[in-house]
Order: C-alpha cells, then sequence, then structure tokens
C-alpha cells in the first residue's frame, strides 16, 4: 500500500500540466506510454496476493524449521540452481525434479538468483528515466510554446480577435527570426536522449539479468520453434520458477545441520512474461527513435526538406509567400513553426505565415508591436534594433 501510494504520488507529479503539445509522437511513445508501462508492471509484481506469497519453501518435518522463517531466510539470501541439470530434461527417471533442480556435492556450479528482490526497484526507476527527457525538454522550453498560442487554438473566435493575435504573433516571428536555433538544438539533444536513453535501459537489463538479456526475446522466438520433446524454456533459465536453497541451523548437541530446501518462486511466472515483453518493446522502441532522430536531423539540416514540410503544413493563397518564407527562415524558426502548426487550427496557421511572408517581403523597420515589447526579453529588443540600424546603414 505505500508503494501504491508513491506511484500515486509521482503520477501526480509526472502529470502533464501544459495545454501546448511540445513534442511529437514518438517522444510520447517514451514519456507517456513506456513510463506508463513500467509503473503499471511495478505496481504488478508488488501485488503478491495474486500468486501468495512471492516464496514458498519445502522443508522436512523438523519442528524447529518455521515456515515464514525459512521462506524469508531464502528469499534475503537468494536461492540457486544448477547448471548441470538445466538441460537434462525433468521427471521420474531423470533425477531431477525441475529443470536446473537435482542432486548436486559441494564443488558443483551454482547459478544463483538474487535478481527478483530488485525487480520493482528496478522498474520504478526505468519509469522515471524514460518520463526525464520529457521533464527536461519542457523545464528548458519554459512554457515559451504556450504564452505564444494562448487563444489561438480555438477553432471559434471573433474576427477581431483573432486578427490582432494573428498579427502579434506575426510581429513576434518577424522580430525574433534566427533567435531561435538553440531552443531547437534544445529539443533534438532530448530527442537524442530519448534514444540513448532505450539502448542504455537495455543494457542495463542486461546487466540486471546475468548477460541474458540481449538474447532473451531470440532465445524465446527459437523456442517455440523447436521440437517439443528436446527444448528447454530460455524463460526457466533466466527466472527459474523452482529453485534450491540451502539452510544451516544447530542441531541438538551443537553441530550444524544443513538442510537442502526446494524453493517455489510464483512470482517469476509474471516476471518473466514482464521482460519478454520489455525486450520486444525496447526493441521496437530503439528503432522507432532512430528512424525519428534520423528524420529530425534531415528536416534540420537539409532546407529542402523543410520546404516542402512546411508546403505540406499550410495553405498560403500565393506560391511566393511560401518561398518567401522558406527562404529566410533558419532551423530555429522552421522548428518553431512546427510546433505552432500542431498547435493553432489550420487556418490560424495560414494567416500567420502570410502575415509572416508580408513583413519578410516589406523593408521597414522591424520595430516591435507596442503590446510585444512588455513580453519580448530587452536582450532581443536590443539585437532587432541593432539588426535594423545595420540593414538601414548597409
Amino acid at each position: 500500500m505505500v508503494l501504491v501510494e508513491l506511484l500515486g504520488a509521482l503520477g501526480g507529479l509526472v502529470k502533464v500540466r501544459t495545454t501546448a503539445d511540445l513534442d511529437s509522437a514518438v517522444f510520447k511513445l517514451h514519456y507517456r506510454v513506456t513510463s506508463t508501462i513500467l509503473f503499471a508492471f511495478c505496481l504488478l509484481v508488488t501485488c503478491n496476493g495474486l500468486l501468495g506469497d512471492p516464496i514458498a519453501c519445502v522443508h522436512d518435518d523438523n519442528p524447529k524449521l518455521q515456515d515464514n522463517v525459512v521462506n524469508t531466510y531464502c528469499w534475503i539470501h537468494t536461492t540457486f540452481t544448477l547448471p548441470k541439470h538445466l538441460d537434462k530434461g525433468y521427471g521420474v527417471g531423470t533425477g531431477v525434479v525441475y529443470p536446473g533442480v537435482g542432486p548436486h556435492l559441494e564443488d558443483d556450479e551454482r547459478m544463483y538468483h538474487a535478481y527478483y528482490q530488485w525487480v520493482p526497484f528496478v522498474l520504478f526507476l526505468q519509469g522515471i528515466l524514460f518520463y526525464a527527457p520529457h521533464w527536461i525538454w519542457k523545464t528548458v522550453e519554459g512554457g515559451k510554446l504556450e504564452s505564444l498560442t494562448m487563444g489561438l487554438s480555438m477553432p471559434i473566435m471573433r474576427r477581431d480577435d483573432r486578427h490582432e493575435k494573428i498579427t502579434l504573433l506575426a510581429d513576434y516571428l518577424h522580430a525574433s527570426l534566427h533567435n531561435h536555433n538553440f531552443y531547437a538544438i534544445k529539443f533534438l539533444a532530448c530527442e537524442a536522449l530519448n534514444l540513448i536513453n532505450s539502448i542504455l535501459n537495455m543494457w542495463f537489463l542486461n546487466k540486471f539479468l546475468g548477460g541474458m538479456f540481449f538474447k532473451y526475446g531470440v532465445n524465446v522466438l527459437n523456442f517455440t520453434e523447436t521440437d517439443q520433446e528436446y527444448r528447454t524454456d530460455p524463460m526457466i533459465k533466466v527466472f527459474p520458477r523452482v529453485t534450491k536453497c540451502d539452510f544451516n541451523m544447530f542441531g541438538p548437541s551443537g553441530t550444524i545441520e544443513r538442510h537442502d530446501l526446494l524453493c517455489v518462486l510464483a512470482l517469476n511466472i509474471i516476471n518473466e512474461k514482464i521482460f519478454v515483453f520489455l525486450w520486444f518493446w525496447f526493441v521496437l522502441l530503439a528503432i522507432i527513435s532512430s528512424l525519428a532522430l534520423l528524420y529530425r536531423l534531415l528536416v534540420f539540416f537539409v532546407p529542402a526538406v523543410r520546404v516542402g514540410l512546411l508546403q505540406k503544413r499550410a495553405r498560403l493563397q500565393y506560391k511566393t509567400s511560401m518561398e518567401t518564407v522558406s527562404r529566410k527562415l533558419q532551423v530555429g524558426d522552421f522548428f518553431l513553426l512546427f510546433l505552432l502548426n500542431k498547435n493553432l487550427e489550420l487556418l490560424s496557421f495560414s494567416s500567420v505565415l502570410e502575415e509572416l511572408s508580408k513583413r519578410l517581403t516589406t523593408p521597414n523597420n522591424r520595430r516591435l508591436h507596442p503590446d510585444l515589447e512588455m513580453s519580448v526579453p530587452h536582450h532581443l529588443q536590443e539585437h532587432v534594433y541593432m539588426r535594423n540600424e545595420h540593414e538601414q546603414h548597409a
């Protein structure tokens, strides 16, 4: 219940509070879909009542061996399986009660399993990591887009109000031309961080599961195509459902008695399905994120691609208006227009581009609109006015 309350508090923290659409669909796959999936899995593996106790160990009738003590001991001190018994098959006549569980000697190789104690914490941490790039972008963006689109996102409004807001927005875009490149670079860095995050989480899970995660999904696919007589479930190797545990205690005369226990890890039935899903999801997410980043790089560094996208997204009355706008825009200007297009209805966005093209084709002084002077930073105003003086002298 404590973890549920913590997750509820985190949900309020990571809730998207802005009304502006600040990113792309691929970006949302990371911080909305993937984070939600991971937090949901974290809750699932902490609901012990679904399958009973996470561990239950079988022991002899010794009155000194209490179930709760034995189970707690084996959960804390980890259980193990024997690699020599993994591929033998199991059942009557094999001497193996379960893959990896059979008779053993002191010098036999053992594979210890301690990760199941940490699965909820790992899933919770991963959920935070996938949300982090969005939080960073929202922080460095600083509400700029929301302030620019305030009111214009409404599809129905008075003509005078619409014209006034469009004029103000066009004035700002004209006055701040070529000053948004760093704004676009910050978004590009956050998109790159999404891709790095996907790959880094796969590497992290591979380390967490003892180097068996990278091939986990491939092994599961190969398992389904193998003859049932000769196949060994790879999920049992990573997430064994039955393991062994050595429990030592003092006998009546003070000698050490060793009890060889058989432990059932019911929770691993859920864990194995969770990590199979995560393997395929992370691979798919890494591929999609790579393609999205490649597309963003093409848009940023190939002007012809930017012109084509702008022509596709807007409906200007004259083709020359589009050419004028496209020719004089830099990467940051285009990116800001791209975000405006996502947040403005089509008529308003086309009108903004028309107004912007008029200002770009008119060699008048780039003075800010009086209403904008109160909201635009002084250093930006000075930059605009110095540029005006330079153009007039030229």
